[in-house]
């Protein structure tokens, strides 16, 4: 019989794996490629690992990958300042996989710019 300490060491053995390759890093995204958007956020998300977004760009709904919310707070960006609705600029990188996502380096919102990374 298994003890209970095996049971959970192996419980997260198995789910760790699953969880570092449903985060994705950030060697994905083409820092050659710019992207700059000014349009309202949809679907803001503001929680860990980061915070997220919806925007409309080139004709399509794109993902939008922001920083940790501690780090968005930190360097002056709120909940309150991209609530969904608002318009933004977003200063960015697509995915190299044509996949519609981009990194997030910098959110201007009324008139304020804030560094993500």
């Amino acid at each position: 019989m298994l003890k209970p300490i095996a049971i959970a060491a192996a419980v997260a053995a198995l789910t760790f794996p699953a969880a570092a390759l449903a985060h994705h890093g950030w060697s994905s995204y083409d820092a050659e490629k710019v992207i700059k958007v000014t349009a309202p956020l949809s679907n803001v998300t503001w929680g860990n690992p980061h915070g997220g977004a919806k925007v409309r760009y080139q004709g399509k709904s794109w993902d939008v990958v922001l920083a940790p919310v501690a780090r968005m707070e930190a360097r002056g960006l709120t909940q309150t300042m991209v609530t969904s609705g608002k318009p933004v600029t977003l200063e960015g990188y697509p995915r190299k996989d044509g996949v519609t996502e981009m990194r997030i380096e910098r959110v201007t919102v009324n008139g304020k710019t804030v560094e993500l990374r």
